[in-house]
């Protein structure tokens, strides 16, 4: 088992990388003697319902899969079945699935009577290594990415690696676009290690799985810790890539495009408009996409069949954006990301247009 402790401003919570039946004290301590009501979609149920019950008895309440759960409709369906079972805030709710069910689920736990306690149980390698830590909760609104949300810190979060063996390729490799993207912004180290060996943890390399999550939890908790709702910049860098990503899966339609993959393309952009503007050289932008088509990720614009056009319009209404800037988080080359003062739209309209 592996254990780090984030202090997130006066919330403290533990991230553990471990077998859920490692950690069923933990998790009977959350429940207080309870039934462990448990947010889930049907599918993830069937994969991994009679091992988590197992461990601790559940009362799962469930939702549709993927972006389809994140919306208002199906947020107070959840706060209804809250209010119906008289939660309280002495015990927890769990989310046992991928990053959408932890987005709604943490939305929930943190508007029911003004906070539940909530435990994350991610179930896919994008929210062990990325979504389930920091307390970013949100819904999709208005065919925007995560437009109406609120910072929710977990009370909890277990990474079990084992429950990846049941994720088809393509979720698995949009989950490692998440795992590149640490590389990335700061761990040229890390993205040295994942070219060596990021074919075998795709393979299915349960060790180098463990290391890629923890690498990635330590470096998020860094960061969240230094700027716990995202207004210094520091965790702004987190989101490389994401600015077009988010513009890509709202122009193709929530759902279509996976978050990974819309990220992995969203990092080539950024890494390539940031040699256009001289901040990197060409070879590191090249390197980036090279070890994301490797490994099996789109890497151009035209792999996603959106519309280009509908990109810029998108990107205006990213939250990091202040007053008429755009500001995108660039490189200066690999472990060299950087949030800019902002980019000019016209610059950005050219770039967007011949883009690959």
């Amino acid at each position: 088992m592996k254990s780090l402790t984030v202090q997130a401003g006066d919330d403290r919570y533990d991230v553990l990388v471990a077998s859920l039946e490692d950690c069923r004290s933990r998790l009977r301590d959350h429940a207080r003697g309870r039934p462990l009501t448990l947010v889930t979609d049907e599918h993830v149920w069937s994969l991994h319902g009679e091992r988590v019950s197992a461990v601790i008895p559940c009362e799962p309440l469930f939702v549709p899969r993927g972006e389809d759960a994140k919306d208002f409709a199906h947020l107070q369906l959840l706060l209804t079945a809250f209010a119906e079972r008289n939660l309280d805030r002495s015990t927890a709710v769990a989310a046992l699935g991928g990053g959408a069910v932890g987005d709604l689920t943490g939305l929930a736990a943190g508007l029911f009577k003004r906070g539940l306690r909530v435990v994350h149980l991610p179930s896919t390698l994008l929210a062990q290594a990325d979504s389930a830590v920091g307390g970013k909760t949100a819904i999709d609104f208005l065919g925007q990415k995560n437009l109406v949300g609120m910072f929710h810190q977990p009370a909890l979060v277990i990474a079990d690696v084992s429950l990846l063996e049941t994720l088809d390729d393509r979720q698995l490799r949009a989950g490692y676009a998440e795992i590149v993207k640490y590389g990335g912004i700061g761990h040229e180290t890390l993205f040295e290690w994942l070219e060596d060996h990021g074919a075998a943890l795709l393979a299915g390399n349960r060790e180098y799985r463990e290391e890629a999550v923890w690498q990635s939890v330590a470096a998020k908790a860094r960061m969240v810790e230094a700027d716990v709702t995202d207004r210094s910049g520091v965790r702004a860098l987190l989101n490389f890539g994401h600015t077009f990503a988010h513009a890509i899966e709202s122009a193709a339609g929530l759902g279509q495009v996976l978050h990974g993959e819309a990220v992995s393309v969203g990092m080539v952009l950024a890494m390539t408009l940031s040699a256009e503007l001289e901040f990197c050289s060409h070879q590191d932008s090249a390197r980036l996409r090279r070890h994301l088509a490797d490994s099996g990720l789109p890497t151009t614009l035209a792999e996603t069949g959106v519309d280009r056009s509908q990109l810029l319009p998108l990107m205006r209404t990213d939250k990091k954006n202040e007053g008429a800037a755009l500001r995108l988080v660039l490189s200066r080359g690999i472990g060299d990301a950087f949030l800019s003062d902002g980019v000019e739209e016209a610059t950005l309209g050219d770039f967007l247009a011949r883009a690959d």
